[in-house]
């Protein structure tokens, strides 16, 4: 494991470095932002089913002496949030909140998963050493920022049939940081269910971030990230 290199690399996880953080209110919850003022018109709502749903983001290491560190596996499977999808052709609107505090670092399942690439052990106190520098003020300050929100709308789709690709502008507030990348959505939704998966590459720099580096960059992260997701959201 990085210990401390790979809590500067988790483009979901981490504050530009050294920009100083506004404090700011405490984040809604799904239900509330649901209510909010100005919200589009009611459609089918869902909940994000907690026990079915994944956030993983891979971060790998870079620079002349990267063999001195891991790739690594950062899972969060607490996922909550909501979704309202039009009746008519229209948008889905969701709102996703991931809590710091459920991250779990290089969980031995889903090393195995990712192959090769991770494929190294990592020992037990490299793990919490790291995940103890990653919840940190210094870095996520999960202390005042307990909450990552994504919030998007679906923007355009291939066409109307079931699992049909959709690209998505999502707004990410992250430890005081506000970013909106886009994201390709696999979909599928019926009366009962939703889901939503996909995978895509996103560097730390696109969303204004630093990637994190030792002695005059030798041991880094790469500046590119894979994230993937997993969404299975109920009709309520």
């Amino acid at each position: 494991m990085f210990n401390k290199l790979s809590v500067g690399a988790l483009i979901l996880l981490l504050a530009a470095c050294g920009a100083p953080r506004p404090r700011q209110a405490a984040p809604q919850t799904a239900e509330e932002s649901a209510a909010r003022p100005g919200s589009p018109p009611a459609g089918r709502a869902y909940r994000i089913d907690e026990n079915r749903s994944e956030l993983r983001i891979l971060v790998y290491r870079a620079g002349p002496l990267a063999r001195l560190g891991h790739n690594h596996v950062v899972v969060n499977r607490s996922l909550r949030g909501s979704a309202n999808l039009a009746e008519a052709a229209g948008p889905c609107v969701f709102r996703v909140d991931v809590p710091v505090a459920a991250f779990v670092v290089d969980d031995a399942q889903a090393r195995r998963e990712e192959g090769v690439d991770f494929a190294a052990d990592v020992p037990d106190e490299a793990k919490s050493g790291t995940l103890r520098n990653m919840l940190g003020a210094s870095l996520l300050d999960g202390d005042e920022f307990p909450m990552i929100t994504l919030n998007g709308v679906a923007v355009s789709a291939a066409d109307d049939r079931p699992g049909a690709a959709l690209s998505v502008s999502v707004a990410i507030s992250i430890a005081g940081h506000e970013s909106t990348i886009d994201v390709p959505i696999s979909f599928q939704s019926d009366s009962r269910q939703l889901s939503a998966t996909g995978s895509l590459e996103l560097r730390q720099s696109a969303l204004g971030l630093t990637p994190y580096s030792l002695m005059l960059g030798a041991l880094q992260v790469q500046d590119a990230m894979t994230i993937k997701f997993d969404i299975v959201a109920t009709a309520t």
